[in-house]
C-alpha cells in the first residue's frame, strides 16, 4: 500500500530514501558505460592531424617558426648564454636511456643468469658500472629468468602429461 506522505516529499516506496532526481526506477538499465563501443561515425581521426589550437597566438607562433629559429641561432652566434642554450638543447637533447657496454655469456639456464649476475656485481663494484646501470641490467635478468623458468615448467607439464597419458587409459 502506498504511503501518500512517502510519494509526495519523493521518497521511494518502503525504502524511506529520496529517488535522485532523473534516476531510473527499472534496474535493468547498465550503468556507467552510457555510450556504445566503437566510432559509429567514421574511421576516427586521420594520422598526422593536429589538435586544436589551445591559444590564438599558437598560430602566429607557428607562422613566425623559422623566422624565430633563425633570430635565435644569430643571437646564438653573437654569444647570447641563454639562445646558445636553446639552441643545443635542440641540437643535442639529453639522452634518455644509454647502451650499457658488458659481455655477458650467453643465458640458457638458470645458472647462466647467476653467472652473469656475478658479473654485473663485480663490475658495479670495480666502478665500470653505475648502480643505476646495474640495477637496469640486474632487472633484464630477472626478466630473463623468469622466461627460462615458463620454459622449463612447460617442459616438465608436458613431460608429466605424456606419462599419465601413457599410464592410465581413457575411460569410455
Amino acid at each position: 500500500m502506498k504511503n501518500p506522505r512517502e510519494e509526495a516529499a519523493g521518497v521511494k516506496p518502503g525504502t524511506g530514501r529520496k529517488e535522485r532526481p532523473g534516476a531510473s526506477t527499472s534496474n535493468n538499465k547498465a550503468r556507467g558505460r552510457p555510450f556504445p563501443p566503437g566510432n559509429t561515425l567514421g574511421q576516427g581521426r586521420l594520422k598526422g592531424s593536429r589538435n586544436k589550437q589551445k591559444s590564438p597566438g599558437q598560430g602566429l607562433l607557428e607562422e613566425y617558426a623559422p623566422h624565430l629559429m633563425r633570430k635565435c641561432i644569430a643571437l646564438a652566434m653573437q654569444g647570447d648564454a641563454s639562445s646558445m642554450r636553446l639552441c643545443m638543447e635542440r641540437i643535442s637533447p639529453a639522452r634518455r636511456s644509454a647502451c650499457i657496454p658488458m659481455s655477458l655469456p650467453t643465458i640458457r639456464t638458470a645458472q647462466d643468469v647467476d653467472k652473469a649476475a656475478e658479473k654485473v656485481t663485480q663490475a658495479i663494484r670495480r666502478g665500470e658500472l653505475t648502480p643505476s646501470e646495474g640495477g637496469t641490467m640486474m632487472n633484464v635478468l630477472e626478466s630473463r629468468s623468469r622466461v627460462i623458468e615458463r620454459v622449463q615448467l612447460e617442459s616438465r607439464l608436458e613431460k608429466l602429461e605424456d606419462r599419465m597419458a601413457t599410464k592410465l587409459p581413457l575411460a569410455a
